[in-house]
């Protein structure tokens, strides 16, 4: 079953259960996934692209959340926490920091880097191969300290 229909049939779950949150959250996902469909006049949009709109939306989360703090409302914090808890079951296992590191260090070995200068080449490489197993910024700033360490 493909990404895509498992959202669909999730759908269908929250709407019987009545779990509004679920239904809402999965609904924007939806709601992306087919708008790149018609933008692109795809047929069906695989697996990575849906992991890709998914990882956009734990962002967009994730961005409003210091305002939310900020403005002390509690209880937006811990909704926007609960959706990105339900938007992270569908993606694939995250990877650990001593993982990334690994893959980064042997990618800067790949392409030879030789400083920061050459930290697009490393981020390039590094996040096609950890593309939905790992936060681009945490990847981002373990490049950055491996390459000003070299």
């Amino acid at each position: 079953m493909s990404l895509k229909e498992q959202l669909f049939n999730d759908l269908k779950t929250a709407m019987k259960e009545k779990d509004s949150l679920k239904k809402e959250v999965i609904q924007i996902v939806r709601a992306g996934v087919l708008q790149i469909e018609k933008d692109n006049k795809i047929e069906n949009l695989d697996d990575d692209s849906v992991l890709s709109v998914i990882s956009k939306e734990i962002k967009k989360i994730n961005d409003v959340m210091p305002d939310f703090e900020k403005a002390g409302r509690q209880d937006l914090v811990d909704e926007a926490n609960k959706k990105i808890e339900l938007l992270k079951a569908y993606l694939p296992e995250q990877l650990s920091e001593a993982e990334i590191e690994e893959i980064v260090a042997e990618t800067i070995k790949e392409v030879a880097a030789q400083s920061i200068r050459d930290m697009g080449k490393v981020m390039g490489s590094v996040t096609a191969k950890t593309k939905g197993k790992a936060d681009n910024k945490l990847v981002s700033t373990i490049v950055k300290k491996l390459l000003n360490n070299l």
